[in-house]
């Protein structure tokens, strides 16, 4: 569900309304009373019903026109739209917890998050003031699943859209700390993760464009040398690995060769060396279309590629193109994987 005092509950709403047969077969991890009032928020008219289920098959059973969700634990007590909030922090990370521990269990495909507030979430105190946001969360429990530490079991994000994907190779880093944790092994498994997650939902080896960190990609060592001694060693030892992976690419040009548009791309998808060398040219291409998945996991996890929008949550305005978008993909993906 997200937090509670964001947008989260009103676009799984309005998703609903205005998508249901996409929505078919899913189900609300979170709470009753939050996603009736989400319902009456964004109502057309009547509200669709909240139906409370208590387990995950119940979903396949409800019928149309009607919002399922399953009660995480004791009820939450209501909270302001709008604003930081421990209770809601702690209640979506809740719901973050319970949605994994399904996931690694077999009883659900898929997990869709919608969007929590990192602030709401460091407040609610354990353990969740331990994870910046819900991939930490996922990854420490898939980890203690498979019996690893959690250095064991890696993951990257990809936020993707119809026209462009791209990886990271670190993620909620300062500038300054993500430009240390550029290593030749961090590099080189971002591109094995990127690999091995790609190559079941495009029937091939994805063609990866690796972005150089440096302007011009160092333009030969003027620039900095981090292409020559830690990305290019990195591409030539995924290479011999049987990864078809290229570069380093100028990052100021290599986002356009990948990017589908009439004609076929050159490129799969980028592997970039920070947050916002990858992300902003994907959300530049339109935010209600993008969707972050999380790849390494054990299981499919995709969300929106926005926040909790706190400035106009609880208006009704919200837009629920992202969420489809993520559902959408967590479908597809779950095809490839059982393909």
């Amino acid at each position: 569900m997200g937090d509670a005092a964001g947008i989260g509950p009103e676009i799984i709403a309005k998703g609903y309304a205005e998508r249901g047969a996409q929505m078919q077969g899913s189900f609300v991890a979170g709470d009753v009373q939050a996603m009736r009032r989400a319902s009456a928020l964004v109502a057309q008219g009547l509200p669709w019903p909240v139906v409370q289920i208590s387990n995950p098959q119940e979903a396949l059973q409800i019928p149309p026109r009607c919002i399922p969700v399953f009660q995480v634990g004791e009820p939450m007590q209501p909270v302001p739209y709008g604003q930081v909030n421990a209770v809601a922090g702690e209640f979506a990370g809740r719901c973050v917890q319970w949605a994994a521990q399904q996931a690694l269990d077999g009883a659900i495909a898929a997990v869709v998050t919608a969007p929590l507030n990192k602030q709401s979430l460091s407040a609610a105190g354990p353990p969740f003031d331990n994870f910046p946001g819900h991939t930490e969360i996922f990854q420490a429990l898939a980890a203690q699943h498979a019996g690893l530490p959690v250095a064991g079991l890696p993951v990257r994000m990809m936020l993707a859209n119809e026209e462009l994907r791209t990886v990271l190779v670190s993620i909620h880093l300062s500038l300054r700390q993500a430009i240390e944790a550029v290593t030749e092994s961090a590099v080189l498994e971002t591109i094995r993760i990127t690999d091995a997650a790609l190559r079941p939902v495009l029937g091939r080896a994805p063609r990866i464009a690796v972005a150089g960190l440096n302007p011009h990609a160092g333009e030969g060592g003027l620039f900095g040398d981090e292409e020559q001694s830690v990305i290019a060693p990195a591409i030539a030892a995924a290479r011999q690995g049987g990864c078809d992976a290229s570069g380093p690419w100028p990052p100021d040009t290599v986002f356009m060769q990948a990017r589908a548009t009439g004609a076929a791309a050159r490129f799969d998808v980028v592997i970039a060396m920070y947050h916002d060398q990858g992300l902003i040219p994907v959300k530049y291409l339109g935010m209600e279309q993008g969707v972050n998945l999380t790849l390494g996991m054990p299981f499919v996890r995709t969300s929106p590629d926005h926040g909790t929008a706190f400035d106009i949550a609880g208006q009704g305005v919200a837009d629920a193109s992202s969420l489809l978008a993520a559902v959408r993909m967590a479908r597809e993906w779950v095809g490839a994987a059982n393909a």
